[in-house]
């Protein structure tokens, strides 16, 4: 056994439960992987493919995984300087009824958009060109909601995403996601259609053990929302980038940027949301990034976990019977039997600057420890009652909010004479002591100071 791949006993624990969930389901094939440092460290193959046992190198379709792949290409024009996300749709595509619509709404599926495109159901039936599928727009059925106002789920939003990425590119979305994402990832098994060695797609028959082969076509203009087809080991390079492995094709705020939930108070103990282009949950104390996907014929699933630096794949060829709880299981059997090494605590280099901050800090009566880790992250830590917790990380001559309320948020020095006495948090005014009368505390503080109770 390699350092990177799994211990026998952990390895027979997820096959085990592999196994069940594809004769449970009645699965007519199923791959699934762990992967970890980068590479799968372990995989397993049940039923089968053209008469065998399918392997790690057998393609499926990916389904909805693909607008994830979608968002990493426009995040890159993003990057560029080429669009923005608060950008409308109508400066990208003019004259879709739904064009008051950003970007970002679209990756983050709060649009408001219909779910699925006009016409028939595009996932099983052949694909229209974008001006033949806008032809049919209408805004009182394509808009169903306030932009921003809910989270709908639409496979129409990333077609029109798709058809940004190809128009700001002067290319198809195809050759963008394959020559800018696939390739540079080593994904060179992850392509629009069936390509070398690839599993057939059956409808099991509900109440007997039959099966009919599934349609497969070519999406056209739905194609970002769910066309790619991929292999186990692909899957598994896509599940590092996931991690941060992302070999240059996306900048790390970026990835960080996509698994940022939207929406929902990242503080609560048990919630799921969708960040940009990415599914997003959590659950018994630890966040799981991914996505799902489902064709006619198809099931699949990426989930990782970061701090555990893990990611789990799944890909079956059925409509329906993958259990969509697997992959994270399989993390689930991973930490436990097999938890991170963390690497060993090494002292921070020499910060004077940042070392001026650390210690106790007080907002009005709420007292907050700031320590300075060594990764040069400043922790604010809150104390005796409690408060709320933050990470910043330095930007210049600030520092900027990491998570919880000062997500995003500026943390400013405040200097008097050379010293640091409070801290700017936007706009909340953290001082040495409580309400100390030396800092610039907003509305002042009395001038007879801190006395005891009077009647």
């Amino acid at each position: 056994m390699t350092a990177d791949q799994l211990a026998p006993a952990t390895a027979r624990l997820l096959l085990a439960d592999v196994a069940d969930v594809q004769r449970r389901g009645r699965l007519p094939s199923l791959v699934a992987g762990v992967v970890r440092d980068g590479a799968l460290a372990w995989s397993a193959g049940r039923g089968c493919v053209d008469g065998v046992e399918p392997g790690a190198d057998v393609q499926y379709r990916i389904g909805s995984i693909t607008k994830t792949v979608t968002t990493v290409a426009l995040l890159r024009l993003r990057d560029e300087g080429l669009c923005d996300l608060d950008d409308p749709l109508e400066r990208h595509l003019p004259g879709t009824p739904f064009g008051d619509r950003t970007l970002g709404q679209l990756l983050a599926h709060d649009a408001g958009l219909r779910a699925e495109s006009p016409g028939l159901w595009w996932e099983r039936t052949p694909g229209l060109t974008w001006p033949e599928l806008a032809a049919r727009f209408d805004r009182d059925s394509d808009l169903l909601h306030g932009a921003g106002r809910r989270f709908h789920y639409s496979n129409l939003g990333f077609g029109a995403v798709g058809e940004v990425v190809a128009r700001l590119r002067g290319r198809s979305w195809a050759d963008v996601v394959r020559d800018e994402v696939l390739l540079p990832l080593g994904m060179r098994r992850t392509t629009t259609r069936p390509d070398g060695r690839a599993a057939c797609g059956w409808a099991v028959h509900p109440w007997a053990d039959v099966l009919q082969p599934e349609p497969e076509h070519d999406a056209v203009a739905m194609a970002p929302a769910g066309q790619l087809w991929a292999t186990l080991t692909d899957l598994g390079r896509f599940a590092a980038f996931l991690l941060g492995d992302t070999g240059d094709v996306l900048s790390t705020a970026s990835l960080e940027e996509m698994r940022e939930p939207a929406g929902v108070d990242p503080d609560a103990t048990g919630w799921s949301a969708y960040g940009l282009g990415l599914q997003i949950s959590r659950s018994g104390g630890r966040t799981y990034v991914g996505h799902g996907g489902s064709m006619p014929g198809f099931l699949a699933g990426i989930t990782v976990d970061v701090e555990q630096g893990v990611g789990a794949v799944a890909l079956a060829n059925a409509t329906t019977g993958l259990d969509g709880a697997l992959a994270q299981r399989m993390l689930e059997t991973v930490r436990q039997h097999e938890p991170r090494v963390v690497d060993p605590w090494v002292p921070l280099a020499a910060d004077d600057d940042a070392l001026r901050l650390v210690g106790t800090w007080y907002w009005g009566t709420s007292s907050f420890g700031l320590r300075l880790r060594a990764d040069g992250v400043l922790s604010m830590i809150p104390l005796l009652d409690g408060g709320r917790a933050a990470r910043f990380r330095r930007d210049g001559a600030t520092w900027v909010g990491l998570d919880g309320y000062h997500h995003g948020e500026r943390l400013q020095p405040v200097e008097v004479d050379g010293q640091v006495v409070a801290l700017d948090v936007g706009t909340f005014v953290f001082t040495r002591t409580p309400y100390d009368p030396a800092a610039p505390v907003p509305g002042g503080t009395d001038p007879d100071g801190w006395r005891p109770r009077t009647t």
